[in-house]
């Protein structure tokens, strides 16, 4: 199956897809009213304008840096996942957007980077839970606790979702990244997530063994927990020749294919990929006379 992900609630019903997944809130901070007539995504602790508006909001490494655009390897700002007001704020969300659809897509789920977070309320909470589990509080346990924090909050995520759930995974299989990265614990969120979604993006594809080796990298990390997974692939300004053979690739070891934020150009490429694979008889002008 092919899809679109969009920020225009139009394109969600071409006829040229699948299924359509539309952001009602994403990384800038910028929110929409839910459909239903798509799954419905929420980038849940990337928000640039939150952290813009209230910087307490932002994780904060052992040496006082901010989860910013400021960072060179930041593309948009964090809010620290211990926050509950926050946190609560993004489950009312969650809770609408089911309401509209039944399954939805979790996006930007997880802490920055490995050295997030040290805020006064992550230090204070990651103590009492070394404290609770008679447990030294060194680089392996604060790793542990965040993994909980993620899980527990995709639990009660998932407790208000009655259909699918979707998960974003930042694209990087290699056993252990994105559990220290992010606190994804994969085998604890494979209980509550019914599909993965990998973004592997890029704006030319001219090359894709690089694509085929992240796909089968998340292949062999999901095979133990039966969970499907599906890549999206980035569609803007990208030339239709060059994306059909990235969804090609993708569509060798995903469950589905979605093409992210051009929906026009995704559009052609299906369209084409559907005509090359009708293969016409050709008529010759002498066949008539045969």
């Amino acid at each position: 199956m092919y899809g679109v992900v969009t920020r225009n609630p139009e394109e969600v019903e071409w006829p040229e897809f699948d299924r359509g997944f539309y952001e009602v809130k994403d990384v800038t901070g910028r929110a929409a009213a839910p459909l239903g007539s798509a799954v419905n995504m929420i980038s849940c602790f990337g928000d640039t304008a939150a952290a813009n508006e209230n910087p307490d909001l932002v994780p904060v490494d052992d040496e006082g840096n901010l989860a910013t655009r400021d960072q060179t390897y930041f593309d948009w700002a964090y809010i620290c996942p211990t926050n509950e007001k926050y946190r609560a704020g993004l489950l009312e969300i969650v809770e609408d957007a089911a309401a509209k659809n039944a399954d939805v897509r979790l996006d930007d789920v997880g802490f920055p980077r490995d050295e997030y977070c040290h805020c006064e309320r992550c230090t204070r909470q990651f103590s009492e839970w070394a404290d609770e589990r008679d447990r030294d509080t060194d680089e392996e346990a604060r790793f542990e606790w965040r993994a909980e924090v993620i899980t527990q909050f995709v639990r009660e995520a998932t407790d208000r979702i009655p259909g699918r759930t979707y998960f974003t995974l930042y694209p990087d299989p290699y056993p252990g990244h994105l559990y220290r990265r992010a606190g994804l614990d994969i085998e604890a969120l494979s209980e509550y997530v019914d599909e993965f979604v990998i973004p592997l993006y890029d704006t030319n594809y001219g090359t894709t063994y690089w694509l085929e080796t992240i796909a089968r990298g998340f292949e062999s990390l999901l095979e133990p927990y039966d969970v499907a997974f599906s890549i999206e692939l980035y569609a803007v300004d990208v030339d239709v020749d060059q994306l059909i053979h990235a969804a090609e690739v993708a569509d060798h070891y995903a469950k589905d294919v979605l093409f992210g934020y051009d929906a026009s150009n995704a559009a052609a490429t299906l369209r084409r990929m559907t005509a090359d694979t009708k293969q016409g008889k050709t008529f010759h002008p002498d066949d008539a006379t045969r």
